[in-house]
């Protein structure tokens, strides 16, 4: 959980209406402005959801409150094909501890690993504006529910062997729930838990392949992670990813987690009755003083930012971030996987300019800038990119208003 005492803020309302701000640069919406389903399809889906809540195993504090928002989730009209990305607040009620208000970051319908990638990317973003140092990533992977359930199955044979170490207390749950065992081992600090199996030895290829891309990502970007077989949750609720964001302690060198999250394809599909891709991060902040952010009525950005390729999408990431700290606002869509489809958006949103990324430029270091009017472009420097927009009075907020 994020201390006030460590940041810049002086309040939870701060602190969120900061946070706020930098996801919605990311293209985050609030979830409760997003349409819903009819009402006989939510009435259908709230009976379902009722009666599957009742069946999940939580082994993680944090998970309660996800199923509630996966919930909501379900509830969503999106379109065919269609990639949303939503912000939500909780209050942290479900949440053991002190007093805590969650903002939870979604990327819901997209099987690529740039949803995590984002929401972890958002995530630094709003902890490093906040003033947090010393962060540190911790991923891990659990595969499917077939590696998974490997790897559980060993977990338990395991934990038998060591049943004589385990805690009276703990020893019974170490026969129903040998995850969530071994997660109150790690936190305990149990001597047992370093020579305990770790899930990303039961990866198959492919999802290796697949956990491959999301660290040359981070790797692009230049956000520094570590590989951690401890960073684990529920199978009922989690599948590949999971990761947390920890700060250090100035005075004592401890760790405290203030964000966690992963690919939470089960519980979504779960409460969706059919399959569906969704990726989370949930940032704690203590409550303190104020609660309520005060969001802010977002401009109507003059560039959309466009990407053709695989390269080209990992650069991106940067070009993105050094454009927020610059404070030129755009449009973008790296959770599409076609130029078309980001094309179709930069038309819906009528841009007068589009920022352009290719394999070409990717390689190259630059980036196409191209007005829609004239249909002219030029090919500008990446280190250069801000200067030149900024000189040609390009990038600021256009003055239509919002509809």
């Amino acid at each position: 959980m994020i201390r006030l005492k460590d940041t810049k803020h002086q309040n939870t309302s701060s602190f969120l209406s900061s946070a706020i701000r930098i996801a919605e640069y990311y293209g985050f919406a609030p979830l409760d402005s997003l349409a819903r389903k009819d009402a006989q399809q939510l009435r259908t889906m709230k009976e379902r959801a009722s009666k599957n809540a009742t069946e999940i195993l939580f082994t993680r504090r944090e998970e309660r409150p996800l199923a509630s928002s996966a919930r909501r989730i379900s509830f969503l009209s999106r379109p065919l094909g269609e990639t949303l990305l939503a912000w939500h607040i909780t209050d942290g009620k479900e949440r053991a501890g002190p007093p805590a208000n969650a903002l939870e970051l979604h990327v819901i319908g997209s099987t690529s690993a740039i949803a995590e990638a984002i929401l972890i990317i958002t995530a630094n973003a709003i902890a490093e504006e906040a003033g947090i140092t010393g962060r540190i990533l911790s991923i891990n992977n659990i595969g499917s529910a077939e590696s998974s359930n490997r790897f559980i199955r060993d977990v338990g044979t395991y934990l038998r062997k060591h049943i004589e170490t385990i805690s009276p207390t703990l020893r019974p749950r170490a026969a129903t729930d040998p995850l969530g065992t071994l997660i109150a081992l790690v936190e305990r600090g149990h001597p047992a838990t370093p020579r305990a199996p770790q899930a990303m030895e039961y990866l198959t290829e492919d999802e290796r392949r697949r956990f491959w891309e999301l660290l040359e990502y981070l790797e692009v970007f230049g956000l520094p992670y570590e590989l951690s077989p401890h960073v684990l949750g529920s199978r009922d609720c989690w599948s590949h990813s999971l990761y947390q964001i920890s700060s250090t302690d100035t005075e004592t060198g401890s760790r405290i987690p203030i964000a966690f999250g992963g690919r939470y394809d089960p519980l979504a599909a779960r409460f969706a009755a059919a399959p569906l891709s969704a990726a989370t991060i949930s940032i704690y902040c203590e409550v303190r003083g104020k609660s309520r952010p005060k969001r802010e009525t977002p401009g109507i950005p003059s560039i959309y930012y466009a990407h053709l390729g695989p390269e080209a999408r990992r650069r991106s990431l940067s070009v993105l971030e050094m454009l927020r700290q610059a404070g030129i606002p755009v449009y973008q869509g790296l959770h599409y996987e076609r130029i078309g489809e980001q094309m179709a958006a930069a038309r819906k949103a009528a841009t007068p300019y589009i920022l352009i990324m290719g394999h070409k430029e990717a390689v190259e270091g630059t980036v196409l800038v191209r007005e829609v009017h004239t249909n002219s472009q030029e090919a500008i420097p990446v280190p250069e990119l801000v200067n030149h927009l900024k000189r040609r009075r390009v990038g600021g907020w256009r003055q239509e208003a919002l509809v």
